[in-house]
């Protein structure tokens, strides 16, 4: 399109028509293709809790000269060959397809699978007393199937002798095994600690008193709950973007921050100590329903009403008992509750604020001040984010 040109006061003149500059057309084209990734990527990821990988559950006593321990081991990942280390889904394993058909099968299919992966994956436990301790399965108890969407939690037993004289023992982790929260029972000042792969305890006194201080127990959750939030937590990852696209000013995101913070730290806590428990097949879509309105809400709503900070606090209730619910699978050492529940949500804490720093470095710090941020940044975002909500809400429901 030829400029317009014209006379004014006797000087020429002449405007370029308003065709989209070239650094605009590329960053809308770069926002779109961020978008798609994103749009896909969350779908292919949206099998809830079914591949997330969790930590093996170790609890161990001495009874007299025997050691028993009982591992809670997502089986089926053992048996495929996965290596753990570092894995949030078992979707991403080259594996993948043997983890599902494993998952399908019965117990008494799976029972020899497990009995030979234990006798093989047994050679790398180290459990040391005064000299090594030779670890053999005493017992496998594996789930009905039952929902093959959902992790199957398998029991395997192992027992050992512990060596006259022995006073404390060392475990090692094998690597490629995954994290492992190790608790002792039976005794006074009971250890408790969380091992990765490759990662050996302390000496553990048998007789106890090698608790946490309350200092350890908190630093020791404080990633157990960044983890939580990235990159396992990709619902809660979408809900704060959803506060985050609401407004380029401040203060209605510290106001919407602040709310669903201490909503969740409310309902964490009552969940934790077991005051509250509601279904997770119930809290789940309830929670893909809260990322739907805070992102179909940023299309239609410009200003912050007090009414959307009350919905924001149910929802972070809501997003509470979600947190609880991973609390929930390996729990917390009794002797240091408290420190450890605040370590997890302080963790929780830190991730929501990577996320809400990492947008505001890739988007807001450049775009929030644009005339067109809302529409071709905000609404195109938050448009997204409400179809991944959709997909997920009903994926929940009904698939």
């Amino acid at each position: 399109m030829r400029p317009l040109a014209g006379t004014v006061g006797g000087r020429q003149w002449q405007r370029a028509a308003q065709v989209p500059c070239g650094r605009s057309i590329r960053w809308r084209h770069h926002l779109r293709r961020l978008l798609l990734v994103l749009l896909f990527w969350s779908v292919s990821h949206s099998s809830g809790f079914a591949h997330e990988v969790t930590p093996t559950i170790a609890d161990f006593e001495i009874s007299g000269d025997q050691l028993t321990m009982d591992l809670r081991i997502n089986a089926e990942a053992f048996v495929a060959g996965i290596d753990l280390d570092g894995m949030v889904d078992t979707d991403t394993a080259i594996q993948a397809q043997d983890y599902d058909d494993l998952r399908a099968l019965g117990p008494d299919e799976l029972a020899p699978m497990v009995q030979l992966f234990a006798e093989d994956w047994l050679q790398s436990l180290q459990v040391e007393a005064r000299g090594d301790i030779a670890m053999e399965v005493t017992a496998i108890e594996i789930p009905e199937p039952g929902d093959i969407a959902l992790p199957r939690s398998t029991l395997l037993r192992l027992s050992g002798v512990i060596p006259e004289g022995a006073r404390g023992l060392k475990l090692g982790w094998p690597k490629g095994s995954g994290g492992v929260v190790l608790r002792q029972n039976g005794v006074e000042g009971p250890y408790t600690g969380y091992l990765q792969g490759g990662e050996t305890t302390p000496t553990i006194p048998l007789s106890g008193g090698l608790a946490q201080t309350p200092s350890e127990a908190f630093i020791d959750y404080i990633p157990v709950g960044y983890t939580h939030i990235l990159p396992k937590g990709l619902d809660h990852i979408l809900f704060v973007l959803g506060l985050f696209f609401f407004s380029t000013r401040l203060r209605p995101l510290i106001w919407q921050i602040s709310a669903f913070t201490v909503a969740h730290t409310i309902t964490l806590a009552l969940g934790a100590l077991g005051l509250v428990q509601i279904n997770p097949a119930i809290v789940e879509p309830l929670i893909a329903g809260s990322i739907v309105f805070v992102a179909v809400e940023n299309i239609f709503a410009r200003k912050l009403h007090s009414w959307r900070t009350l919905v924001i606090f149910g929802f972070g209730l809501l997003h509470g008992l979600g947190f609880a619910s991973v609390l929930g699978e390996f729990g917390l050492p009794d002797a240091q509750f408290l420190p450890a529940l605040l370590g997890f949500n302080v963790g929780v804490e830190l991730g929501q604020l990577t996320v809400v720093g990492a947008a505001y470095a890739l988007l807001g710090f450049w775009f929030w001040r644009h005339p067109k941020y809302r529409g071709r940044v905000a609404i195109p975002a938050s448009f997204t984010i409400a179809l991944i909500g959709g997909y997920w809400c009903v994926e929940r429901l009904f698939l």
